[in-house]
């Protein structure tokens, strides 16, 4: 599926603590720029796909509400006959009865999927206090299978059990988006860590009590996966390719990180320099030769940009949390096979076993200090 992100506003209307964008209430796409992006979509559809599913962003996206109306009503006029979706992530807290029923309408084709960072109060904290204005229950019954996306912050690595079990029990099956804050935050401090520890353990205890339950982000990772004899050579995101970006003036990027928000046009100008064919041009030589986790490790390009200014190196700051968070993705998956709730066939169980041996084996004694 071809997926590129169209921005349609600079704006926001809240003011997130963990938030790296600069925004501007008077930077805002036109319908005649957007119809523009939205015939180059159509006219130039990569190879073997035969879908676009269109993200909407900012921004918060729905302060222009009456131009994603616009633009999804010339869509559907335009292009009938082909199969494409709209996708936006918003705060909700501008939707209104008149703009809910719209999407009501609309809820096959238009995806709205809600920022939510937990309780009340750890939401409160991360986002401006706007927990009592979003409609919690239009979201979960409008798109039941959407869920949510949640940030972590450094204000929220002590309740994160707390946050995740209160989601679902909301009634919410995924909550995607469950990484750390992007920026320059040193993520390995042992306050961190310590902190992280009985919050893992936790969510460990509550996903084995209930098997049914969709893993949230963090845990939903395949250890079977680094034990693979021949490690792909290959970029982990559609960065210049499927995930283009086009801003409010309809330049495109090749990235949604990759925006006049987030870098200077000297910057911009100097990473469109990067030849994003060559997927070497995207993978740390000793994370790939070196690190047992890189085939599970998460990692964005643009953000890795944004800390370093290198494509290639990724954020040191986030290696002790990935390994603590891999013990305890061990830890799961052990109890799961051992329940009989795994749900691997034989090949996958046998190299998940292995990848848990073999992660208990090299990192547990980093951290014996903290159990």
């Amino acid at each position: 599926m071809y997926s590129p992100s169209i921005c349609i506003t600079h704006n926001c209307n809240l003011d997130c603590v963990y938030c790296y964008q600069k925004h501007c209430p008077d930077q805002r796409m036109s319908f005649q720029t957007a119809q523009t992006v939205i015939d180059k979509c159509f006219a130039n559809i990569l190879d073997g796909m035969d879908s676009i599913e269109f993200t909407l962003i900012g921004g918060e996206p729905l302060l222009e509400f009456d131009l994603i109306r616009d633009v999804f009503e010339y869509t559907e006029q335009k292009y009938s006959g082909f199969r494409y979706y709209f996708y936006a992530t918003t705060n909700g807290v501008l939707l209104n009865e008149v703009r809910k029923e719209w999407f009501r309408r609309h809820r096959d084709r238009f995806f709205l999927r809600l920022s939510l960072d937990g309780t009340p109060e750890t939401h409160n904290k991360n986002r401006c206090n706007s927990f009592d204005s979003i409609d919690v229950d239009f979201f979960r019954k409008t798109w039941p299978d959407m869920g949510v996306k949640m940030t972590l912050s450094e204000y929220s690595f002590n309740t994160l059990a707390k946050d995740v079990i209160f989601l679902h029990e909301l009634g919410f099956p995924d909550i995607g988006g469950v990484n750390l804050a992007e920026g320059s935050f040193f993520w390995g401090k042992d306050e961190y860590i310590r902190a992280l520890v009985p919050q893992l353990r936790e969510l460990v205890q509550y996903y084995c009590k209930n098997p049914e339950k969709r893993l949230c982000q963090l845990l939903d990772r395949r250890l079977d996966l680094c034990e693979a004899s021949n490690r792909p050579r290959i970029k982990r995101c559609g960065i210049g390719r499927e995930t283009v970006f086009f801003d409010i003036d309809g330049i495109s990027y090749p990235c949604t990180f990759m925006t006049p928000m987030t870098f200077s046009k000297d910057e911009l100008s100097r990473m469109s320099r990067t030849d994003f064919t060559d997927d070497n041009c995207f993978i740390d030589e000793d994370c790939y030769r070196n690190c047992y986790l890189y085939p599970i490790c998460p990692t964005c390009s643009g953000a890795n940009y944004l800390v370093s200014r290198d494509f290639k190196q990724r954020n040191r700051s986030k290696c002790r949390i990935q390994k603590l968070t891999a013990l305890f993705i061990a830890e799961l998956m052990s109890a799961r096979i051992i329940s009989g709730t795994d749900g691997m066939n034989d090949e996958m169980k046998y190299r998940t076993i292995m990848a848990i041996s073999k992660i208990r084996l090299l990192y547990r004694d980093e951290f014996i200090e903290y159990f």
